[in-house]
């Protein structure tokens, strides 16, 4: 019975506040801060640090556990509001363009480089074995292969896949067409992030695989003697897309050596330490590949020069090495 007494007098001492307090966060979470008087704003502090002295001494005294729950939520609540942050969704994406993303690649230069062997070394692979004999594209591919692009294509076939005629594509196929290379190669890039855990091994193979598909083809083409005109029409894009699936590999590295390296940490903490850099890089990563897409389904097609299409392609890339790994001013903390 005294229990129950000192929880009621304890309470009906402080509730004014309370609900003064709850009042003010109420009416800032449904019409923004900037709908607070002076008054409310001088008030919210002073009666943040009161809930938290309140929460403090009604567990020090085993108070009921309904008001102890009751200012536990209130004191969460006006924590945010009074140390949080108060950025809006597009300062909170400045933020992460301008520093969080940059940072978070540039960081994890090691994994970038190894996915960046996985996937250019089965490119050399590939295509160094197919110039010996075309018969490894067969293997490589499948003998029901659908794309005609391939050993048996004549040269001509294989130019007019390279060059668009004028008016030859409607804006809506090229439209089209971006839609679909975007979500396949974000398709590659998801699944090079997210079997990571798995120490990285599918990741590796993944990465390995889609460099032996596109060694083998430029094959064809520099077989061919396209290989001057195959190597520009897919760097106009190529320098963004492989890019952003060298770094979606990158971002599975740095969990899956979380993982199989721990440290004092257990394999679970690891990662979940590891993970939000990872998730930083592949997130940006996404960017990249709508920008890939775009350059993919309208530059490459509507740019039928090899001089402006290298040009293009090298200028993105310094754009990129630029905008990734250049020194930049820290920003306030």
């Amino acid at each position: 019975m005294s229990d129950l007494l000192k929880s009621y007098r304890f309470r009906e001492e402080r509730e004014s506040d309370w609900r003064k307090l709850d009042l003010i966060l109420t009416r800032a979470e449904n019409s923004g801060v900037r709908a607070l008087s002076d008054e409310d704003m001088t008030a919210l502090p002073r009666l943040y640090r009161q809930a938290v002295s309140s929460l403090s001494v009604a567990r020090s005294i085993s108070l009921d556990q309904n008001v102890i729950a009751y200012l536990e939520s209130l004191c969460t609540r006006a924590y945010f509001f009074v140390y949080g942050a108060r950025t809006s969704i597009g300062e909170r994406m400045m933020d992460f363009l301008r520093r969080d993303w940059p940072a978070c690649v540039s960081s994890a230069t090691g994994p970038t480089l190894l996915a960046a062997l996985f996937l250019f070394g089965g490119w050399a692979l590939a295509f160094f074995l197919c110039m010996q004999d075309m018969e490894w594209f067969w293997t490589f591919h499948g003998q029901n292969f659908w794309d005609g692009r391939n050993p048996d294509a004549s040269v001509e076939y294989l130019r007019s896949t390279i060059y668009t005629d004028e008016g030859e594509i409607s804006d809506g196929q090229l439209t089209s067409f971006a839609s679909f290379l975007f979500n396949n190669n974000a398709q590659i890039s998801l699944f090079a992030f997210a079997l990571g855990f798995a120490f990285g091994i599918p990741t590796a193979w993944l990465l390995l695989y889609n460099g032996v598909m596109m060694g083998s083809l430029h094959a064809v083409f520099w077989n061919k003697g396209l290989g001057y005109e195959f190597t520009g029409w897919l760097m106009i894009h190529g320098t963004t897309e492989l890019f952003a699936i060298v770094l979606a590999g990158a971002a599975g590295f740095v969990i899956g050596g979380a993982v199989a390296f721990p440290g004092q940490m257990t394999r679970l903490n690891s990662a979940r330490h590891a993970g939000q850099k990872a998730a930083s890089i592949a997130m940006g990563c996404v960017i990249m590949l709508i920008i890939a897409a775009l350059l993919e389904g309208f530059g490459r097609q509507l740019i039928n020069s090899d001089a402006i299409r290298y040009t293009v392609a090298l200028s993105i890339l310094g754009l990129w090495c630029a905008y990734f790994y250049l020194p930049r001013r820290a920003g306030p903390v």
